[in-house]
């Protein structure tokens, strides 16, 4: 018998080495794929390929742990518990690990230094970097800080998530100086990212340093941001346009599932 897909849509070559296990975690799959709906227990059943009274009692166990919940019709979802896995996963301490394979996979494309950094505050800390074979001239360390506003990755994280005026002006007063240092240009700046569908920055924190950067969404909202820093002059022309469709069409590719980039909204 074919094995229903999992949550990837995957479908697998071979049997499981435990299959009550198995059965729970396609049952999770098929929750997933229920939304906040849900679905039946008769439904479950054939999707999953598991006779009714063995289902209930796998329901009942993931259940009982907070893995899914049933409602006064019947009616089966996903629980909270889920989420607090989804959450470990994507953990600020987790993500350089989690992402290595994505971003050596986007240097070796393009060969230049590639960051991933999230948000903290104001500011946008670097959790990890992949150097380049070729010299840069830039300096850049895991852990360091630097102005949300007037960064390619702070702005791919600001213009993945909404943001209220005053928001805004927080974040632009703490740049000190350059283009993005009140709330209007950055309002702009932040438009012009996502009708694009990336962020981008050119000699704003570094003289010669141009970055471009994409946001990592989960379930929507962002999560960090990856970007790609060269010298100036290979960020114009063709040269920029193959380093945006990097991180647009090649990184998309390369993520963890459960990972995707925002589409351009025009």
């Amino acid at each position: 018998m074919t094995q229903p897909p999992d949550a990837a849509g995957r479908a697998d070559a071979a049997p499981s080495p435990l299959g009550s296990v198995d059965k729970a975690l396609l049952t999770l799959d098929a929750l997933a794929r229920a939304g906040a709906g849900g679905t039946t227990l008769a439904a479950l059943a054939a999707e999953v390929g598991a006779n009714k009274s063995t289902l209930h009692r796998t329901l009942s166990a993931l259940r009982h742990r907070g893995y899914a919940e049933q409602d006064d019709a019947g009616t089966y979802r996903l629980g909270p518990a889920v989420l607090a896995l989804g959450t470990a996963y994507l953990a600020e301490d987790n993500l350089p690990a989690l992402l290595r394979p994505a971003l050596e996979a986007l240097r070796d494309d393009v060969d230049e230094l590639v960051h991933l950094g999230v948000l903290a505050g104001t500011e946008v800390v670097y959790l990890d970097k992949v150097e380049p074979q070729r010299p840069l001239r830039v300096w850049s360390a895991v852990g360091r800080r630097v102005p949300v506003a007037t960064t390619a990755l702070g702005r791919a994280l600001l213009a993945a998530a909404p943001s209220d005026d005053a928001e805004l002006a927080r974040f632009a007063a703490a740049t000190g100086t350059g283009p993005a240092t009140t709330a209007d240009r950055l309002h702009a700046t932040l438009d012009d990212a996502r009708a694009r569908g990336y962020a981008s920055e050119t000699e704003e924190n570094e003289p010669g340093i141009a970055c471009v950067a994409v946001a990592l969404l989960r379930a929507g909202r962002p999560v960090a941001a990856v970007s790609i820093t060269a010298p100036a002059e290979r960020m114009t022309g063709a040269a920029r346009a193959a380093r945006v469709a990097a991180l647009r069409e090649l990184l998309p590719t390369v993520l963890p599932v459960g990972l995707t980039v925002p589409a351009p909204t025009t």
